[in-house]
């Protein structure tokens, strides 16, 4: 339990609205299992900001691109992502790219990340290289 997150059940609807179920979505990803496309990496990460999971962000962050400090804010929910686009990403390809939007609210208002994030394989396991905000 992080303190301030909301907490996600095993059998509770997946953050990410993938439609599964978090424990047969993006739960064991964010618990050490390798996502099998970019897709599901950047869900995963996306539910790992909705339940302040930043050692997962971290850990999925390309060496050569993650910065020294990864902090979340648990006055910020995230309420809902939306997948625009993707461009491979898929076992077998090397590089990826999901285009998002990531609805978020906190006291005082709401608003929108809109990204397009760059994902490649390496070392066996996709990584989340960076993003471009518009």
């Amino acid at each position: 339990m992080r303190a301030g997150f909301p907490q996600v059940g095993e059998d509770q609807p997946c953050p990410c609205g993938s439609g599964a179920v978090f424990g047969a979505c993006c739960g064991p990803i964010l618990g050490g299992v390798l996502a099998e496309t970019a897709l599901e990496l950047m869900r995963s990460r996306y539910t790992a900001f909705v339940v302040g999971d930043a050692s997962h962000l971290r850990e999925t962050w390309h060496p050569g691109t993650v910065p020294d400090d990864v902090r979340l804010d648990p006055g910020t929910r995230w309420t809902g992502l939306e997948i625009v686009d993707t461009v491979d990403g898929r076992p077998g390809d090397k590089r990826g790219i999901v285009e998002f939007r990531a609805h978020w609210r906190e006291r005082g208002g709401t608003g929108e990340l809109h990204e397009r994030s760059r994902f490649v394989w390496q070392s066996g396991r996709w990584w989340y290289l960076d993003g471009r905000v518009s």
